[in-house]
């Protein structure tokens, strides 16, 4: 192993190689179980003699700090045991027994065979400049696949030279904010507390947009700089935006000037009938589009994107510029690669009927005491209660995590509920989490 050590010459050589070990071993430059170099080695990079390292290496072994065995060499002892109440303390809260909250896919199911086939690929064929810095736009590659996919499966208006890669969906909207500059955003109420967040950090002011059983109230909008909607299936109420809200919304841009912000929450994800089409085809000038593969293939691989209006792209460019430059570009190759080959095709439908089966087990398991909400749909569902405290005070006596509908009001809501992520779970654990919450609501309603 290769070892810098800080040596102070006025200590003396050996004096001074002790000191600079004993403060690797304490400040955690060398970690517990490491191997030192050899003693000749060590000598011959430090210029002193072999007795000085020596020297160095038993007065240590003999102080604790090192360890030395026939065959083994020298290495970093292990460290004494710690005080395990401030681990405990900073420690995150408990893995729940049952997980049914919502907002992420099942990870367990990410393609990771497809996956590795098209890193290979993308890896064999990309060319020597992939390696060096990045175009804040995103790679051209992944730019060109997803103008088509979004295309031909979204309705999206996508020329490559209008979309830019994202590390998901947040960062799309912090850009976006960042470009607005401290101007009015309306979100849906109820809605996402951690996107709303997201808007304030970037300096712009929420206003909240009452939703109902059509989707955004529209009328209610006002004069805002931007509106942002989860139009294919709202979070978390799970309505779609009516077909009338959805020409209201956009002539509502157009007459002000102002922006939709089209977060398309699940949209690959509709269990009835094929999926609605993106609102930004029905006005590609005033509709920021932003999209991810966090729902469709996992969040980890930090991927997301969007396409603008013209007039967005250098402003939000410049932003993503300054940022974090660009977005990895192998992530990207590799996406691009399973576009093209259709494998990410392939696999939405296959998650598509998996969380199909899961939402109608859902359904069927809460029969008629406990309707679920919102069209059939996403990776979510929103299920009535009527002391919300109470049940989630039943849920954690369970063991099982689940949303909590109160939290998503910008201010104290009317309506109290729990918001059930049928995604999350893997595949085994689901019919365990269903009978959790099935006990949980039962108890409620006796």
């Amino acid at each position: 192993m290769d070892l810098h050590l800080e040596v102070i010459a006025g200590e003396g050589r050996r004096v001074g190689l002790e000191r600079a070990l004993r403060d690797a071993v304490r400040d955690g430059q060398l970690a517990p179980g490491a191997r030192l170099p050899a003693t000749r080695r060590l000598a011959e990079e430090l210029g002193v003699s072999r007795g000085t390292v020596k020297a160095a290496y038993d007065q240590l072994i003999a102080e604790g700090f090192l360890t030395a065995r026939q065959g083994a060499g020298t290495e970093v002892a292990p460290l004494p045991a710690l005080d395990a109440a401030p681990l405990k303390a900073a420690a995150r809260a408990p893995v729940p027994r049952f997980d049914l909250r919502p907002g992420s896919p099942d990870v367990g199911a990410f393609p990771a065979a497809a996956w590795l086939r098209a890193v290979r690929r993308a890896v064999a064929t990309a060319p020597v400049s992939a390696y060096d810095y990045g175009d804040p736009l995103g790679r051209i590659e992944l730019r060109v696949a997803l103008s088509e996919y979004l295309g031909r499966a979204r309705g999206v208006v996508a020329p490559p030279e209008r979309i830019v890669v994202t590390s998901g969906a947040v960062q799309g909207l912090a850009l976006l904010t960042r470009v607005l500059a401290g101007a009015d955003v309306a979100m849906e109420d109820p809605g996402l507390p951690f996107h709303r967040e997201v808007v304030r950090r970037g300096g712009g002011r929420v206003v909240p947009v009452p939703v109902d059983e059509r989707g955004v109230e529209v009328d209610g909008l006002g004069d805002p700089a931007a509106v942002v909607v989860t139009p294919a299936h709202q979070y978390p109420t799970g309505v779609t935006l009516h077909p009338s809200r959805r020409r209201a919304l956009t002539d509502w841009a157009r007459a002000r000037g102002a922006l939709v912000v089209e977060d398309d929450y699940d949209g690959e994800f509709r269990y009835d009938r094929q999926p609605v089409g993106a609102l930004q085809g029905m006005a590609p000038d005033r509709v920021v589009y932003l999209g991810t593969a966090s729902k469709t293939l996992g969040p980890a691989l930090r991927l997301g994107w969007m396409v603008l209006p013209p007039h967005l792209v250098g402003p939000v460019a410049d932003a993503k510029l300054h940022c974090d430059h660009s977005t990895e570009t192998l992530g990207q190759l590799a996406l691009a690669e399973l576009i093209r080959s259709h494998a990410y095709d392939r696999h939405v439908r296959a998650c598509r009927l998996r969380y199909r089966r899961r939402r109608d087990r859902l359904v069927e398991r809460l029969g008629q005491r406990r309707r679920v909400q919102g069209i059939a749909a996403g990776l979510h569902a929103l299920v009535e209660v009527g002391d919300e405290a109470a049940v989630l005070a039943r849920a954690a006596v369970e063991g099982l995590a689940v949303g909590s509908l109160r939290e998503h009001w910008h201010t104290a809501g009317s309506r109290e509920g729990l918001v059930v992520g049928y995604g999350t779970p893997r595949e085994g654990a689901y019919p365990g989490a269903l009978d959790a919450l099935v006990r949980v609501l039962e108890l409620g309603h006796s």
